[in-house]
């Protein structure tokens, strides 16, 4: 990777920043996966973490490779319409699997339907 010497200074500051705390957020939402302790609380960790980390690594890429003008940035475009449309897509139909499940089952922890 020898193009990355020719980043300039105020890019690779900011592509480092952006890189730093997409990996704390990761690390953040990941670490919320041993903390909590029911299914319902560990699912909004990792969602919102790491969504919200890899979306700061995406534009972390993206303002380095657009800054160096080797590539057109699709491939972070595309990660990133992925991410944005299958991750509350992903975490509606756990819930909604998990709580049919719980409640089919009688616990008690889970809220009760709502007649309407």
């Amino acid at each position: 990777m020898t193009h990355l010497a020719e980043l300039p200074d105020w890019a690779a500051l900011l592509t480092a920043l952006l890189l730093l705390i997409g990996s704390g957020l990761t690390l953040i939402g990941s670490l919320g996966l041993l903390r909590f302790r029911t299914f319902y609380q560990r699912i909004h960790a990792p969602t919102l973490g790491t969504t919200l980390g890899i979306g700061s690594i995406l534009l972390a890429s993206m303002l380095a490779f657009s800054v160096l003008e080797l590539r057109l940035v699709l491939h972070e475009v595309l990660i990133a319409v992925f991410m944005v449309v299958t991750t509350p897509i992903t975490l509606m139909l756990l819930a909604r699997a998990a709580l049919y499940r719980d409640r089919s089952e009688g616990n008690d922890e889970v809220p009760p339907t709502t007649s309407g």
